[in-house]
């Protein structure tokens, strides 16, 4: 049974209002142990909220690329067409506080403030990839919420991006003009990832060079395999600042969902999704449970000082470690 708390959020959340969600999103951000099982009450209930499916889009590009820009820019013109879209935003965190240090809403003053959007900066505490441990919960509360296009923007290339691609539908990669020499930087399974690449800053002197660029992308993507039966990857040029083919960029992301859907699948994809985090959540619980064991904590400190040593092997030592965690309980 819900509690009062719970329930009261979550009535705030399907009637749309932004304070309920931006408590909600906290509570299942939190660690405390009495808030978790809140959480997992909150997300459950939302779960069960009856509403039209929505588009879950990851974006990632390099540094500088004008991630934010792009996504302020493109989510007016969502909102102008009458969507709703939530944007979770994960920044890379304060190795001191835990808390995020790039400030997407900052970065973001329009989209932020707007009627029909909601922004999200959340910490990555050190996640692969940048996203957040509890951002698919994140994404069933806003969609919960009413929000109907869920974006959600990663750190940037460099750190695995499997995490964000397994817990969206769409994931697009995000290029500037000129970057042959990015390009040999990118990590090859990031390109394998991407349904649609966007070189940014398309514009003005830069866009013979992004001409060029998206050549030198289409060359490349057609070295790989697509990663879905129904959909080859597509390179479009825009310019986040001046608007310019952002309608194209958007024509092309419904042509996407309009073939997941029509091959039938979005529904299989979206099961995956729900599959695989349900597998991370264990792992999770499963270290946390470790952590918790004073037996086990003590035998890891003694091991783990020989892995330093050079007198334990890694592999024997995470061996040892699960073995002490398993003994039965006298």
């Amino acid at each position: 049974m819900a509690t009062a708390t719970v329930q009261t959020l979550f009535e705030g959340i399907r009637r749309g209002d932004r304070a309920s969600l931006a408590r909600g999103i906290t509570l299942v951000e939190s660690t405390r142990a009495d808030h978790r099982q809140q959480a997992r009450e909150l997300v459950a209930a939302c779960v069960g909220v009856e509403r039209p499916r929505s588009l879950r889009i990851g974006l990632t590009g390099t540094p500088g690329v004008g991630k934010s820009t792009f996504i302020e820019t493109l989510g007016m013109m969502l909102i102008r067409k009458g969507h709703r879209v939530s944007v979770l935003a994960v920044d890379p965190s304060s190795a001191r506080s835990g808390g995020s240090i790039l400030g997407d809403k900052t970065r973001m003053q329009e989209l932020s403030v707007a009627e029909g959007a909601y922004v999200r900066p959340s910490p990555s505490r050190g996640t692969l990839g940048g996203v957040a441990r509890n951002t698919l919960d994140s994404i069933i509360l806003a969609e919960a919420s009413g929000y109907d296009v869920c974006l959600v923007e990663t750190v940037g290339v460099g750190q695995s991006e499997t995490m964000v691609a397994d817990m969206v539908d769409m994931f697009v990669l995000l290029m500037q003009p000129g970057s042959g020499d990015e390009l040999q930087g990118v990590k090859r399974g990031i390109m394998e990832l991407a349904d649609l690449v966007v070189v940014n800053k398309a514009d003005g002197p830069l866009e013979l060079a992004a001409k060029l660029t998206r050549t030198e992308v289409l060359n490349a993507l057609h070295l790989m395999l697509p990663r879905r039966p129904s959909w080859t990857p597509k390179v479009v040029r825009a310019s986040a600042t001046t608007g310019h083919n952002l309608d194209r960029v958007w024509s092309t992301v419904l042509r996407f969902f309009d073939e997941l859907r029509a091959s039938g699948e979005w529904d299989k994809l979206r099961a995956e999704q729900q599959r695989k985090w349900m597998w991370r959540e264990v792992s999770h619980l499963l270290l946390a449970a470790l952590d918790r064991d004073p037996a086990v904590r003590a035998c890891a400190r003694s091991l783990e000082a020989g892995v330093l040593g050079g007198t334990v092997a890694p592999s024997a030592a995470a061996e040892q470690i699960v073995d002490r965690f398993l003994v039965p309980r006298r």
